[in-house]
């Protein structure tokens, strides 16, 4: 009887060792393919050039992933709301954004170490009477913001009196409704915004200097995932350690540099 009960939890072990081995990792490998969800359009992070590449801050640094682990890349495109979607349906095995690890994000999904650190920011139209946050805090002041993103709860807090436009989509869409008129003043990124701004024409918008907040920005997968996670965080002290998650930051986030080669 003993002998049997060794048995099986023996047999027990040896089962739970080979599905500790059988993770995530494993099934990319074997598939040959990363699959990553991104933002359709949000740059500097995301984004299709005039090329018709898909490019960007996050893009780059999913490619390097890739690299790292031998396979190819595929990237998927989705509105910012469908992102966490996506990644809980198992149509990606990760995702790469602009996107702040705040505390209900994470009830859903498994967030990375940060790879960098930015803030909510205002813009208006050059030339309106918009000109500082608090000409925005007017009651009925119209500010855009992406919905379901950190600015939107932001600018809730910062403008309790304004009449808060959510937007289904990315971070240019913001853009269009102050440029056109629908909107005196936006709330996003200022990474985002300084990025998707080089659509425009130099001194479109004004950029109010001050930032509204300090967030984190991270990847993420699933919580069944842990293996994955675990290297993604590894690889992200490894860039950091070699120079490359820099010399990308420099490039897409801390400079204008790459407007003119994309």
């Amino acid at each position: 009887m003993k002998i049997a009960k060794l048995f099986v939890a023996g047999l027990a072990m040896l089962t739970a060792a080979g599905a500790a081995h059988a993770g995530t990792l494993d099934d990319i490998v074997k598939r040959g393919e990363l699959r990553v969800a991104v933002q359709t359009q949000g740059p500097p992070f995301s984004m299709v050039d005039q090329a018709g590449k898909r490019t960007g801050s996050s893009v780059e640094l999913a490619e390097l992933m890739a690299k790292e682990m031998g396979v190819k890349i595929s990237f998927l495109d989705f509105d910012w709301d469908g992102l966490i979607p996506a990644l809980l349906s198992g149509k990606a095995d990760l995702l790469v954004a602009d996107m702040t690890p705040t505390l209900p994000r994470a009830m859903k999904v498994a967030f990375t170490k940060p790879f960098m650190f930015t803030g909510s920011t205002v813009f208006a139209k050059a030339g309106s009477k918009f000109t500082t946050i608090d000409s925005c805090k007017a009651a009925g002041t119209k500010i855009a913001v992406l919905l379901g993103a950190t600015g939107e709860k932001v600018a809730k807090a910062t403008f309790p009196d304004a009449d808060i436009k959510s937007y289904k989509g990315g971070g240019p869409l913001l853009l269009d409704a102050v440029n056109n008129g629908q909107a005196d003043c936006g709330v996003n990124d200022v990474s985002a915004v300084k990025g998707q701004s080089a659509a425009y024409p130099a001194g479109t918008f004004t950029v109010m200097p001050e930032l509204l907040s300090k967030e984190p920005l991270a990847f993420a997968t699933r919580y069944d995932e842990q293996d994955l996670l675990i290297w993604m965080n590894l690889f992200l002290d490894q860039v950091a350690i070699d120079g490359r998650l820099q010399k990308n930051l420099d490039y897409w986030v801390e400079s204008d540099a790459w407007k003119k080669d994309h």
